[in-house]
């Protein structure tokens, strides 16, 4: 059985306005093992494309290589924007060692309700995926229970787009297409995609993510 714990810790600043919120990063980032094109820290993998997608819309140049270099690029933007980085999942385990959501096993979250709490100025939480199992808006709904507090939906479409009364804020929450590639296959059988792919043939996955995630970065 792997033990799978997240290697980084929450990246929040007293300003945060904004966090990314998703469940963990493949297995090879616990135990060290990074590839070449890795870059150590969230979100990290040279096979998830977050960073390749803020890249474009901001036009960052930034290295994508396993340097220090790479990894402060990442931590300027964020400070820069606003944004942090808390993932749900603290650690689970596998009897496969994969970064299949699915495969997680006894898995132990994070307390985000009580970051929320400790950082006031949070208004958004920008989750790198919707409602699946194991996803991180499914663990989200879950640690709502415990709070006696639920999800509001306000806008149904992609990405969809809920918000919770936490005291005398409102967080409003997105569920944003996932960044890894095993998403692609879901983007190709959406109508909204199919649609821009007709009147461009040319258009790709990769171009649909760049327009939903520049409205939220």
């Amino acid at each position: 059985m792997f033990i799978h714990k997240h290697p980084y810790k929450p990246f929040i600043k007293e300003n945060t306005e904004k966090l990314i919120v998703g469940t963990l990063p493949p297995p090879r980032f616990t135990t060290g093992e990074l590839i070449k094109l890795d870059v150590d820290f969230c979100y990290g993998s040279y096979y998830n494309s977050l960073w390749l997608y803020i890249d474009k819309i901001h036009d960052l140049s930034l290295d994508f290589e396993n340097t220090h270099k790479a990894v402060e690029q990442r931590k300027n933007f964020l400070i820069k924007h606003k944004i942090g980085v808390c993932d749900i999942v603290d650690s689970c385990e596998r009897d496969k060692i994969d970064a299949s959501d699915l495969g997680m096993l006894n898995i132990q979250l994070r307390d985000l309700i009580g970051y929320l709490k400790k950082y006031p100025n949070v208004h958004t939480l920008l989750f790198t995926g919707g409602n699946s199992k194991n996803g991180p808006e499914y663990f989200f709904r879950k640690l709502l229970k415990n709070y006696q507090l639920k999800l509001e939906l306000i806008d149904d479409t992609i990405p969809r787009i809920h918000q919770v009364k936490l005291n005398d804020r409102v967080i409003k929450t997105v569920s944003l297409t996932s960044p890894s590639g095993s998403a692609n296959r879901a983007i190709g059988s959406m109508e909204l995609y199919k649609k821009m792919k007709s009147k461009n043939p040319k258009f790709t996955t990769f171009d649909f993510r760049v327009l939903q995630y520049q409205n939220w970065f």
